[in-house]
């Protein structure tokens, strides 16, 4: 019968989870005779990194995601008509960053390198622009996506070399946690390889973020493209975040210094049948009361491509009882996509794009607490973003 070490999760804490050996999977013997008994530490940062997570996972806030690629940025600025030049992309994070109020609804962004680093132009650096509104920094450490070999046409995330002293430059500037998107397909399977392919790939880089003084997001974005139900998702929600967990405890991730950013368990957008908020917030708990320990912080779910309003009403649905982890935001489109369409590029419209951005920001807050109303949403607020095969 396969023997359990148990691993306690950090010096202060006193709770404990099982932990197999590398060598032994679920239902496989195990070949040391005797067990492995080891401290889940994040080194010195512990205290830290959980500080930090529960900051970000603080009542009624939730992420502002503008870690766009350089050229995905471009693709934003593109739909209003303007150039994809440094320039550009550095007024429109400073529209985003400077808003004023911005922190009462937004507890951390994550950041592309580029802004990280960036100053407005007025010689402020951005992560101040974020510190002084309460709001934490936080970086995009993954370096996108490329084809998998042996794989049915699927994807793995490329980054980890270098990842570490990455990770110590960040810190110094000012970042506070990271995020690494990787992605499973439906329609290509998902295959065994791609799937563990994702949940390894997630834990090594949670460790290393974690030995750097960053909060790691763990987000394995289960793609909305396809014509799968929704049953068929929450199958392969189940399967992906086992592994994920799996993988993170063999790495010692201590648990209560990281962040999910899950998809939320919704039919493939070509499905011939939509689901509504309760329906979508009923599986998707239940596929994370399944998968997820209560010593994470925080579920911070990703839009993937539904329209603002739908983003906001899911999560409201999900917030209307208890649950065991803050449950709230990380959305790039979802709170992005008004704002360019009242800045439009133009000077005079950056008060308009920064009251817009405060509108989304303040309904996802409420729909955080579960107080969120649709009454007098704009019809673009109503219009799906859904791309298909996108890349960020």
């Amino acid at each position: 019968m396969a023997s359990a070490s148990f691993v306690k999760l950090n010096a202060s804490s006193s709770q404990w989870i099982g932990q197999r050996s590398f060598n032994q999977r679920p239902g496989s013997s195990s070949r040391s005779p005797a067990a492995r008994v080891s401290v889940i530490r994040a080194g010195s940062y512990s205290e830290e990194l959980v500080k930090t997570a529960k900051t970000i996972a603080s009542p009624g806030r939730g992420i502002l995601a503008i870690d766009e690629s350089n050229a995905t940025c471009g693709k934003r600025l593109a739909s209003i008509g303007l150039d994809n030049t440094e320039a550009n992309r550095q007024a429109y994070r400073q529209l985003l960053l400077t808003t004023p109020g911005l922190g009462q609804y937004i507890s951390g962004s994550i950041l592309f390198e580029e802004t990280l680093f960036q100053s407005t132009t007025d010689g402020k650096k951005m992560v101040d622009c974020l510190r002084e509104q309460n709001i934490i920094p936080g970086i995009k450490v993954d370096k996108g996506l490329v084809p998998l070999p042996g794989s049915n046409n699927e994807s793995w995330c490329q980054g980890l070399d270098g990842l570490a002293s990455r990770s110590a430059e960040y810190y110094n500037q000012g970042a506070r946690f990271a995020k690494w998107r990787t992605v499973v397909s439906i329609p290509c399977g998902p295959s065994a390889l791609a799937v563990k392919e994702a949940a390894w790939g997630l834990a090594r880089y949670a460790a290393i973020s974690q030995d750097n003084g960053l909060v790691p997001i763990v987000e394995p974005e289960i793609l909305l493209d396809g014509d799968h139900s929704i049953d068929r998702t929450l199958e392969v929600a189940e399967r992906v975040w086992s592994e994920v967990f799996y993988y993170l405890a063999e790495n010692n991730v201590m648990f209560e210094g990281i962040l999910l950013k899950p998809s939320m368990v919704t039919p493939g957008a070509d499905h011939k049948e939509k689901a509504d908020p309760e329906t979508i917030a009923k599986y998707t708990l239940t596929m994370l009361k399944r998968r997820v320990p209560p010593a994470v912080p925080g579920i911070m779910f990703l839009s993937g491509g539904q329209s603002e309003m739908e983003a906001t009403l899911n999560l409201h649905a999900m917030n209307q009882s208890p649950n065991p982890w803050h449950v709230s935001f990380s959305y790039a489109r979802a709170l992005q996509n008004s704002v360019l369409k009242a800045w439009q590029g133009r000077p005079e419209n950056i008060e308009a794009g920064q009251k817009a951005l405060l509108t989304r920001a303040k309904a996802n807050s409420l729909a955080q607490l579960g107080k969120y109303s649709a009454e007098g949403e704009s019809d673009d607020a109503k219009k799906g973003m859904f791309v298909k095969g996108y890349t960020y």
